[in-house]
């Protein structure tokens, strides 16, 4: 149903004549009458009839009329409601890495709920492939993900994917193990012949360390995988093996972590939404808050 013509007989049913409902919008009698012929159309009802020289709403008209109030006051408050300008609300659908929801997405809700009380947000866990996938199924409006410098992820055009943080990463390795903290090549080839660790639903940094070995010249072991970054540091541990972690966790007993250098290992998150989707002021203002977050102090705006 077309709301144009909605709104011509709503007009209609206010001020009785097509004459003055042509002149309250400026067009002619003749196309008032042909777009309200065209609504009985559309709905299949006859909504106007002859009265004398003028014309009058049937039944059905009317009817259709207190819709059509309703319809058209809730149009405006959509229209409203979306614009650029408009004050941000709904819920905005996150779908995220571990460690980005629960270090800088969930941060948020406490600031969320006393400046933007309107906005709420809608979390799921997921590794960035799948929060990429429910991205692409609209499932999600945003997606935190993450790639390598050394991996970089795939380019998707029908996605926009805002840089947020980085994070240095190094070789968590067993407590006494001897691995000189010399360059990533050195470091790699020092834990050749070691089992090595790598995520269980994300190949990016079982990328990295078959790279870093393809330079020290071997075939890494790949024997364990697992997700929770905290399990990981616990199987190194106990002696599973090796493997990549972001700096700046907290220390756990057993583990020692060797930096990488030369080449550098990075993680790099990102804000990602499908293009056009950022016109919403709920998704955009979430998206912009992360990036606030994520940005030094004293840095420009991009």
């Amino acid at each position: 149903m077309d709301t144009r013509r909605l709104a011509l007989l709503c007009e209609l049913t206010r001020l009785g004549s097509m004459r003055a409902v042509a002149e309250s919008l400026h067009v002619t009698t003749s196309t008032v009458s042909q777009q309200l012929a065209a609504l009985s159309k559309e709905v299949g009802q006859v909504l106007v009839e002859p009265d004398g020289r003028g014309v009058r709403l049937t039944p059905a008209g009317r009817r259709l009329a207190e819709h059509g109030a309703r319809i058209l006051d809730a149009v405006e408050a959509a229209r409203i409601d979306l614009s650029a300008g408009a004050e941000p609300n709904g819920t905005v659908r996150v779908a995220g890495y571990l460690t980005g929801v629960r270090d800088h997405l969930l941060p948020l809700v406490v600031r969320l709920a006393e400046a933007y009380p309107r906005v709420r947000l809608l979390v799921r866990e997921h590794e960035p492939p799948e929060s990429l996938a429910l991205l692409a199924d609209d499932t999600v409006d945003l997606a935190l993900t993450y790639d390598y410098n050394l991996a970089p992820a795939p380019v998707d055009p029908s996605a926009d994917a805002a840089p947020l943080w980085t994070a240095r990463c190094g070789l968590g390795v067993p407590a006494g193990l001897d691995v000189p903290a010399d360059g990533a090549v050195r470091v790699f080839t020092a834990c050749a012949g070691l089992d090595w660790i790598v995520n269980s639903r994300h190949t990016a940094d079982e990328t990295v360390v078959r790279t870093l070995s393809s330079m020290a010249g071997f075939d890494p072991r790949v024997t364990h995988r697992a997700d929770s970054l905290g399990l990981v540091e616990h199987m190194v541990a106990a002696g599973l093996g090796v493997a990549l972690l972001p700096a700046g966790r907290p220390a756990v007993p057993g583990v020692r972590f060797v930096p990488l250098d030369d080449p550098p290992v990075v993680l790099r998150a990102y804000a990602v939404a499908r293009h056009g989707r950022l016109r919403w002021p709920a998704l955009s203002l979430v998206r912009e808050l992360l990036r606030e977050q994520a940005r030094p102090a004293g840095a420009p705006r991009a």
